[in-house]
């Protein structure tokens, strides 16, 4: 997690802490009395594994406390009311963009990684885009892996991106809180990094550090570069006759 989503638990606990001080009992239960001392219990748990690092089971520690709560409240056991101020996040858009001519691991790790984050919208690079960047064809047409990318249990939304690879307006249209690049999109960092200054867009641009190391073949060059080598080996052009 991020460091503005401890902060958001830290909200969230301060929050039902301050529910805890100022409840009321519609009527005297011991059960309720229970049900109550087990949010609280709830509270210190969240906090324990708060200061622990382990966020998603602070974060869960401290939504049994608040369900726990509003469920009493609904039933008119107990009666409160939640600070103003208490934060609903939202779900975070993120945006990413690339060719994914030849989807392999270093792409699915990218993905996920952008799961981590929020909602994943998806740009997959037009073949015109392809040919002026890469100074070559398309391998696979854009509708084809516009349907490959579908498919991948990490991506929430995909389309194909504008003809004339305008980032500006790719940003207006899918107004994305975070923009998470690969390793080698140091261009694109550099330019969008640009435009989110000069036009004051709030925006936050993330840039992961390394590739993924476990497999040889995590990028498309390399895999073309193999079979490339192959093919100059005569080994495709064996099983081809």
């Amino acid at each position: 997690m991020l460091l503005e989503d401890k902060e958001r638990i830290l909200t969230y606990i301060e929050n039902v802490k301050k529910v805890l001080e100022q409840l009321q009992y519609v009527r005297t239960d011991e059960e309720i009395k229970k049900i109550v001392d087990l949010s609280e219990f709830y509270v210190k748990d969240a906090l324990y594994y708060l200061n622990k690092k382990d966020y998603f089971t602070s974060l869960a520690c401290i939504s049994y406390a608040e369900g726990l709560l509003d469920s009493l409240r609904l039933m008119g056991k107990v009666a409160f009311e939640w600070p103003k101020e208490r934060i609903i996040p939202k779900e975070k858009r993120v945006l990413v963009g690339g060719a994914f001519e030849l989807i392999h691991p270093g792409h699915i790790f990218f993905l996920k990684e952008a799961s981590k984050m929020g909602r994943v919208i998806v740009i997959v690079a037009r073949d015109a885009t392809i040919l002026k960047t890469k100074k070559r064809p398309s391998i696979i047409p854009e509708k084809q892996r516009l349907e490959v990318v579908k498919g991948i249990k990490y991506v929430d939304e995909v389309y194909l991106g504008f003809e004339d690879f305008d980032l500006l307006r790719t940003i207006k249209r899918y107004k994305p809180d975070v923009i998470l690049l690969g390793p080698d999109q140091d261009f694109l960092h550099e330019k969008l990094s640009e435009i989110v200054r000069e036009k004051g867009i709030c925006v936050k641009i993330v840039k992961l550090e390394s590739r993924m190391k476990k497999f040889r073949y995590s990028s498309t060059s390399r895999i073309l570069q193999k079979i490339i080598e192959m093919y100059n080996k005569s080994i495709f052009k064996n099983s081809m006759k």
